[in-house]
């Protein structure tokens, strides 16, 4: 995920030969932007954003391929929203991870974000498939008008059976039209009494389920701009 910097040799295309030749430190590496958790070291005026992938991980590791969806690049989709400013928190989670309880972890690391005084509307949870629900269930765990959260292909009927879920924050929901695994999450929102927009997107690029397996800008700059929206109008 870190590429060794190269301004070291530009340095050295300009300048006197002799001179780079004495210089034998190593060259300066860009900073880290992806972690598996809240990172020691918060930049308060930084982005953050937290990436749950999709259940398949868990059973099929970090790069698992579908019989029909395809690839699962979910690397490729860290460094996407790396590339696009954020610092991006996410680990692929344990086989049979229960979502639920999850979602109390995901709740706590924004928390830790929130008690370093990062602004809430410099925060966004993102969630695909098994990952949505996660989000959706840390939205009401977290009970933060403020906070920005996206739900990927994750509203299916097992909300109706959890009445107590109850979303909160500034929330989107994104689907594939040809995805007929999930449906809207209209009828999430309307439980929700926080005041800030809820917005539904739903896409027409196809792959069903797997039109999020990988970080295609249609759906990752709409996720980009609606995490970075509200803050850089302030």
């Amino acid at each position: 995920m870190e590429r060794a910097g190269i301004g070291w040799l530009l340095v050295c295309g300009v300048v006197m030969a002799g001179a780079c030749a004495a210089d034998h430190s190593s060259p300066a590496q860009p900073p880290a932007r992806i972690f598996a958790d809240v990172p020691d070291d918060i930049d308060r005026s930084a982005s953050y954003l937290i990436y749950l992938h999709g259940a398949i991980i868990e059973r099929a590791g970090e790069r698992p391929t579908h019989p029909v969806y395809g690839v699962y690049e979910y690397r490729k989709i860290l460094e996407a929203f790396a590339d696009r400013g954020f610092v991006v928190i996410s680990e692929a989670r344990a086989d049979g991870t229960d979502g639920m309880l999850y979602a109390v972890t995901v709740a706590d690391q924004v928390r830790k974000l929130l008690a370093a005084d990062v602004p809430p509307d410099h925060v966004t949870v993102v969630g695909f498939s098994k990952g949505g629900g996660i989000a959706v269930a840390a939205s009401s765990v977290l009970e933060n008008d403020d906070l920005n959260f996206v739900f990927i292909a994750a509203c299916s009927p097992w909300l109706d059976s959890h009445p107590e879920i109850v979303a909160r924050g500034h929330l989107l929901s994104l689907r594939e039209f040809s995805d007929e695994l999930v449906g809207s999450c209209e009828g999430l929102f309307d439980r929700s009494p926080s005041p800030h927009e809820h917005r539904e997107v739903v896409l027409e690029f196809g792959g069903g389920h797997g039109a999020f397996y990988r970080p295609q800008p249609e759906w990752v700059d709409l996720v980009a701009e609606w995490a970075g929206a509200r803050h850089s109008a302030s």
